[in-house]
């Protein structure tokens, strides 16, 4: 985890994952002994979105179909703090776009290289329109997504992502509890939803929840970018001191020059990227050093493809890739796919409490083995296999 550790353990990703970003049917062809042509009708043929009557205001999940009968699914969930976020209206931009077109179209579908595009940010259809399709190319040659990228692996280490619980004694009790399920790592939320925040309450937080796991124990911490950099500064002086290993956004990301300046200034290593909302704004934060190890959402930057484009950039520059996995089984399950194709990633984000990700419609839980894993699933697609039965029950209304 050290700031100096050896680029060339990361360097130089595989021919054959390179390519499969820029040609994914390829991939998928020769992943299973085919020739591009000898795969199904991969056409699309109409887009649809499921209304579901899930919580509070329901939720959306996205549907692209091929004439074959393929479809690729993803969620249309909100997104926070993303100034061009909003998936109203995509049904209608996926219908004018899809249509007619195929699935092997997939790089130029989602691509935003055009430099109108590239000044504003990844469009937000973009994300669940990619992911649908890499999971729609998945089904079409029965394999994973993470072995059409390249697979590198078919496990990844789990570490437990906490809520923004209240009190001290919340993260105490939990920690104590992750440890008997399997967790060999521990990442705080402290106590600052909705921009209200308590540093020194954190740093109480950091060091009662040290004291509970032990000293061995792994422990990171993720302020969510609320702090001051003087905040910052004393919170992240505390937590090299007990030993933690991440420093996950701890000011707002747009505040480069202070980045730089605390990754100068402290040893513990600065996890950034959740909040940059294209492949191509990362350059700037590597050259400057302003991250020790790089972040993203697929949401926010186009989707599996953008990811991947991501990890590819961080591994040329010997930087370790950590994905943000928190949410329900679809967030789960694209980065999942990420990382098991990914050489420089360590870690698999998994929410807790176990079970608060899943989904009645959904099949596949997400959990971690006894040994601290979370293996990957030899499902086709994302792997997240929908209940029909439970999903048609829940299901309000199908936009077409």
């Amino acid at each position: 985890m050290s700031k100096t550790s050896s680029r060339r353990g990361f360097l130089g990703a595989s021919a054959a994952a390179v390519s499969s970003l820029a040609n994914p049917g390829l991939a998928a062809a020769q992943g299973v002994g085919v020739k591009p042509a000898d795969l199904p009708d991969l056409t699309i043929k109409e887009v649809r979105v499921y209304n579901i009557s899930a919580g509070r205001g329901g939720t959306q999940l996205a549907g692209i179909v091929t004439n074959s009968g393929v479809e690729g699914n993803y969620s249309l969930a909100a997104r926070y703090w993303h100034p061009n976020w909003s998936n109203q209206g995509w049904l209608e931009y996926a219908r004018r776009t899809l249509i007619g077109k195929s699935v092997l179209d997939l790089p130029a579908l989602t691509s935003q290289w055009k430099p109108e595009l590239r000044r504003l940010g990844q469009l937000s259809y973009a994300s669940a329109i990619d992911n649908c399709l890499w999971d729609a190319l998945g089904k079409a040659v029965n394999l994973p997504v993470y072995r059409i990228l390249g697979a590198y692996r078919d496990k990844v280490k789990a570490y437990a992502s906490t809520q923004h619980h209240a009190t001290i004694e919340e993260f105490v009790t939990e920690v104590k509890l992750i440890k008997e399920q399997g967790f060999t790592a521990y990442k705080i939320h402290p106590p600052s939803p909705n921009g209200g925040h308590d540093y020194k309450l954190d740093i109480e937080v950091a060091k009662a929840v040290r004291k509970a796991a032990g000293d061995d124990f792994i422990l990171l911490n993720d302020p969510v970018g609320v702090y001051t950099r003087e905040e910052a500064f004393k919170v992240g002086r505390v937590l090299q001191e007990l030993d933690y290993i991440c420093y996950e956004d701890p000011i707002p990301t747009d505040d480069i020059d202070g980045l730089v300046q605390l990754n100068q200034a402290l040893d513990i290593p600065i996890h950034i990227g959740e909040f940059i909302f294209s492949p191509y704004n990362y350059a700037e934060y590597i050259r400057r050093g302003a991250m020790d190890v790089v972040r993203f959402i697929v949401d926010n930057v186009g989707g599996i493809t953008g990811g991947m484009k991501i990890a590819r950039l961080a591994e040329s520059f010997g930087m370790e890739c950590a994905p943000h996995n928190w949410g329900e089984a679809f967030d789960h399950a694209v980065h999942f796919h990420c990382e098991l194709a990914m050489p420089n990633n360590i870690w698999f984000e998994m929410t807790v409490p176990q079970g608060s990700s899943d989904r009645p419609y959904v099949k596949d839980k997400f959990r971690v083995a006894k040994d601290g894993y979370v293996y990957a699933s030899a499902k086709p697609g994302l792997g997240v296999e929908l209940d029909r039965a439970v999903l048609d029950k829940m299901t309000t209304r199908i936009d077409r």
